[in-house]
């Protein structure tokens, strides 16, 4: 998830109750929260240094006793003495709630490391998804709204209480919207998984949720030498022939030499659904492009690494880029 839903989720998980525990715990749940995310700096490395460690050790359940200790730490030198058992277990709360929402998109994390690297995901939420969205801000904002009409009535004393019961509220709907995000997920994968294409089964399917729409989804259908990329609308009839259609590059030589390039090296352990692309390059070269269709298409590439090889089997050049 991004870092506003973290912050607002945070923040709320501090006025249900968790504030209540010992000072200064809303300070300490706002930096728990995110504090997975100081990953962020290895960005410094470039972008497949990134992509290397983003969302590794900090994302995992084994570091997270021990990056829960950070949060205290930065409190406990900003604002003086706390209770350090409380604060840490305020903030172990805030990390485990941020990996819990990573888990439930389609970037994955690696939670299981050290002991295994393997990306794990539920793809039912987007990065950004809309209905959090609303449902959190709605929750921040609803009471210092309800304050400001009290108080212009005069009944401010009846509102203390608006702020948990809103946070509640936002953090149930949450829980019961994944829940469903959940089941409409499955009925999509059903639907896809049921049809034949190119004339047989698919060997592998998924499908990706989209930010606004919880019954549109995008599915992606793996066959032994194409991928098709289709929409599914649960409202409406799937007509498996429609979409667009990839056919996956044959290994030659110069797709090991690039994929043995510090770029392509860092999207392979990362891709879930690879397609190679092969093209004549206009200097007596090939490209040669990687890129996952999780986030995007030879149309409009989204993680994508690319190499240019010469007819001796020499990279030219070789990058890694987002977008």
């Amino acid at each position: 998830m991004d870092n506003l839903t973290h912050t607002l989720t945070g923040l709320l998980m501090a006025r249900a109750g968790l504030n209540r525990l010992t000072p200064r715990a809303t300070a300490v749940l706002l930096l728990a929260v995110n504090a997975p995310d100081v990953d962020v700096v290895t960005a410094l490395g470039g972008s497949h240094r990134y992509l290397d460690l983003h969302r590794h050790l900090t994302h995992s359940l084994a570091m997270a006793p021990l990056l829960a200790l950070l949060p205290v730490a930065i409190v406990r030198l900003a604002r003086g003495r706390l209770d350090w058992k409380r604060c840490w277990l305020v903030s172990l709360a805030g990390v485990l709630s941020h990996l819990l929402l990573d888990l439930t998109n389609l970037y994955g994390i690696r939670l299981l490391l050290p002991f295994s690297g393997n990306w794990l995901r539920l793809d039912i939420t987007s990065v950004v998804d809309a209905w959090i969205w609303a449902a959190l801000i709605l929750a921040v904002a609803a009471p210092a709204l309800s304050r400001l009409v009290a108080s212009e009535i005069g009944e401010a004393g009846r509102n203390r209480r608006h702020g948990s019961r809103w946070a509640l509220f936002a953090l149930a709907f949450v829980l019961v919207y994944n829940g469903a995000r959940a089941l409409l997920h499955d009925r999509a994968v059903a639907i896809l998984e049921s049809r034949i294409y190119e004339g047989s089964p698919a060997q592998r399917v998924a499908a990706f949720p989209d930010p606004v729409n919880p019954l549109r989804w995008r599915g992606l259908v793996e066959g032994e030498a194409f991928y098709r990329i289709l929409d599914v609308d649960l409202r409406r009839e799937f007509d498996p022939s429609r979409g667009m259609l990839f056919y996956k590059a044959e290994r030659s030589d110069a797709v090991e030499t690039a994929s043995r390039t510090e770029p392509f090296r860092s999207l392979l352990g990362f891709v879930q659904y690879p397609l190679w692309v092969v093209t004549p390059d206009p200097e007596s070269a090939l490209r040669v492009d990687l890129m996952d269709l999780r986030f995007g298409t030879p149309r409009q590439p989204g993680f994508t690494a690319t190499a240019r090889v010469d007819g001796r089997g020499r990279v030219l050049e070789s990058a890694f880029r987002f977008r």
